[in-house]
């Protein structure tokens, strides 16, 4: 007899750690804008339009950047998808989530090495600016495929247009329902949980903000941190989410478990 596993991660600290996931997103795309001359590599949203204003003003070297950030973009979410769409059900933070994000952290040593290693700005050249952009895109990619196995409702942490719009369709959605006086009643079970997904959806959207407002301000006075700050970011994240394997892999096991 097999029995559902309960999850190795409470809520509270799941959300603590999709809001750091965010946080990196938040600060690659800053750094990609700003260092990397007006890439973004987590929002493909956003590059694809840059990559349409580049081809039609005829700027190809910038349209390629655009073009190696939507291919690393990709090329991750394929290779994070390998990874944990052979888990668990969808909505459970298993080893193969964690191994996605350990993946995703290796992309981002190498690219906080690189960015150190070779000169910034102008003084760059191609082939380092290209295998930055590339890094920081597969990196981005894989974690867009992790956190999508997580099912969070509304909830994507490289990119907030789908967050934005969940957030303000559900609070159009509740205020409807309050003033139509023939609807049913919300049980306080669906309240709780459209409150949680709420405070989720706009926590990811302000973290994701900060940290862009936080890359600005590393970059303009403390400019060694700008690109270290996303790899410590995740690197919390596994740090967390290796202890709760441990514990949760420690404690005894339950009868239904054991069957």
């Amino acid at each position: 007899m097999s029995a559902i596993p309960d999850p190795m991660l409470t809520r509270k600290r799941r959300d603590a750690l999709v809001l750091l996931l965010a946080w990196a997103a938040g600060s690659v795309d800053a750094i990609g804008f700003l260092g990397l001359h007006h890439v973004f590599t987590a929002n493909m949203t956003g590059n694809t339009v840059l990559l349409g204003l580049s081809l039609g003003q005829g700027h190809g070297l910038a349209a390629l950047s655009n073009v190696m950030a939507l291919a690393g973009f990709m090329l991750g979410v394929g290779l994070g998808a390998m990874i944990v769409e052979k888990g668990a059900k969808a909505g459970v933070w298993d080893r193969r989530v964690t191994a996605a994000l350990f993946l995703e952290a290796l992309m981002l040593v190498a690219f906080t090495l690189l960015w150190h290693l070779t000169p910034g700005g102008e003084q760059r050249s191609p082939a380092a600016l290209y295998s930055l952009i590339a890094l920081s895109a597969l990196a981005m990619g894989i974690q867009s495929a992790a956190v999508r196995r997580l099912n969070l409702p509304g909830v994507a942490t490289t990119y907030v247009t789908g967050t934005i719009t969940s957030l303000i369709s559900g609070f159009t959605r509740k205020l409807h329902a309050a003033q139509a006086k023939a609807a049913p009643k919300e049980s306080a079970a669906e309240a709780k949980q459209w409150d949680h997904e709420a405070r989720l959806q706009s926590s990811v959207f302000l973290i994701y903000g900060l940290s862009a407002l936080a890359s600005g301000l590393f970059l303009s006075r403390v400019s060694w941190l700008v690109a270290v700050a996303p790899l410590l970011a995740v690197a919390l994240v596994l740090l967390v989410a290796g202890f709760s394997h441990r514990k949760h892999e420690a404690r005894p096991k339950t009868p239904s478990e054991s069957c």
